[in-house]
């Protein structure tokens, strides 16, 4: 079984974000790619849980717009049933278990899917627990300790991830040679420092489980 009280967190690691032929490119995050394979293998070969989140939008989500602020607002990415949506070979969850954004699922379902090593929690906002109303039970379900987390991107979705983990009193380490970042928003390293979350290299990862 999973190592106990110990989690994986895969952000938005999708062909959009990842791929300079996706609909929103993250400036060099194909240079991530490698490590976060190794990652993925890693979490498979010592049997480490890995929740995965995903952008999964529809044509109505209010954070996609035909003239976007590139700071609130972005153009249409990873939608619903497109290539753009699907996660980088890399990192591929195998045989996960889905929970959609747009259902509420009981405790009892969730202890089920709870059951799979990946998890992938689709979500319409940046932040997953806005953005899915399950992710609160899931992570209340799982009860990690330490939550390591990475992925895209560092000052958008993976600084939501990580601080509503945090709010949660879970421990948070970041691995940041596995995250990149959106150009012209603020990076959030200062309000990670005052809610104690850790920032570690890959490298260092069997110190920390």
């Amino acid at each position: 079984m999973f190592k106990k009280e110990l989690l994986f967190w895969n952000v938005d690691t999708q062909f959009d974000f990842m791929n300079k032929e996706g609909k929103l490119y993250v400036p060099g995050s194909e240079e991530i790619l490698p490590l976060l394979k190794r990652i993925t293998d890693f979490a498979k070969e010592v049997d480490i849980q890995v929740v995965n989140s995903a952008d999964h939008h529809f044509s109505d989500a209010k954070e996609l717009s035909d003239t976007p602020d590139f700071i609130s607002t972005f153009p249409p990415h990873c939608m619903a049933n497109t290539i753009g949506a699907d996660y980088v070979v890399e990192v591929q969850p195998e045989n996960p278990s889905i929970l959609e954004w747009s259902k509420l699922y009981s405790n009892m379902e969730i202890e089920l899917m709870a059951r799979s090593r990946n998890l992938i929690v689709y979500k319409d906002v940046f932040d997953v627990f806005e953005g899915n109303p399950n992710t609160l039970s899931l992570v209340n379900i799982l009860a990690p300790k330490k939550v390591f987390v990475y992925g895209v991107t560092t000052n958008v979705c993976v600084d939501c991830a990580v601080c509503g983990l945090a709010k949660q009193g879970i421990q948070v380490f970041v691995i940041d040679d596995a995250i990149k970042e959106l150009p012209n928003i603020p990076l959030p390293y200062e309000k990670w420092d005052s809610l104690g979350v850790n920032r570690i290299k890959f490298a260092e990862i069997e110190k920390y489980i």
